[in-house]
């Protein structure tokens, strides 16, 4: 059996520091972050985020003014965002997706941006985050998630040769960081090595996190054995109706007993 390696103890200093200069960059068109806000706006609160990381969704989403729980693995990730003094309504929650506890049928809306859910690497773990995500929801309450489609000649390359994948500001200083991936295709789990360097001395150095890619069926299977049977996919985050090739974007809803 596959040893589920969840992000806790992935998100060094490293991510963690360059966290928001990296992704502003990389994340920053795809519209992701006004997507989830609106899926707050819609739903209304309480809502849960998990993976909330360094809070780059979820204080947009706060500005809702609904109450906000954040919660994540990393506490790395967590004392970048307390050192934004993030507003009243929202509160912070270190603990994995897989068995948190705040009450079952509490939220109105659980969400998990930016590939969060891709940091359980193995059935298990995933199925045990699914049912304690339905357990947590309010009856017709919704879960929202995204993760990366698999392109499938992509996929196939078992290992990628370091590349140049972000310059960056931080804190005035010029930054680079570099990505090397291996991938098992028996598991669907990548490893991805990043590399920073650049002119701040104390953010130079490697580190290393896993992912597993889905199947946008796989994601519809897992689904269902979790107890959601109402579900639907989007490509983007301009909710268009998913075909391959973009993302894949869901909104699972909990369907009243």
């Amino acid at each position: 059996m596959m040893v589920c390696m969840t992000y806790e103890v992935e998100y060094e200093r490293l991510v963690a520091r360059t966290y928001d200069s990296v992704y502003a960059v990389i994340r920053g068109s795809s519209g992701d972050s006004a997507f989830y806000r609106s899926m707050a706006e819609e739903t209304g609160g309480p809502l849960l985020e998990l993976g909330c990381g360094t809070g780059r969704v979820l204080l947009d989403s706060a500005e809702t003014g609904f109450e906000c729980i954040g919660l994540d693995a990393s506490n790395e990730m967590l004392d970048v965002l307390r050192e934004k003094n993030p507003p009243e309504n929202v509160s912070l929650i270190h603990s994995r997706i897989e068995d948190f506890d705040l009450g079952s049928g509490r939220f109105r809306l659980i969400t998990a941006p930016f590939r969060a859910m891709q940091h359980l690497l193995d059935p298990q773990s995933q199925l045990a985050a699914l049912r304690n995500i339905h357990r947590h929801l309010t009856p017709e309450g919704v879960f929202v998630f995204d993760v990366f489609d698999p392109k499938l000649a992509a996929i196939a390359v078992e290992e990628e040769p370091e590349v140049l994948d972000a310059t960056f500001q931080y804190q005035g200083d010029e930054m680079r960081r570099y990505v090397t991936v291996v991938r098992d295709l028996s598991t669907q789990v990548m490893a991805l090595t990043f590399r920073f360097e650049g002119e701040n001395a104390d953010l130079v150095g490697s580190t290393r996190l896993h992912m597993r890619w889905y199947y946008r069926f796989e994601i519809e299977h897992l689904l269902a054995r979790a107890g959601f049977t109402d579900v639907t996919f989007f490509r983007d985050f301009s909710r268009t109706p998913w075909s391959s090739g973009g993302e894949i974007v869901v909104v699972a809803r909990r369907q009243a007993n």
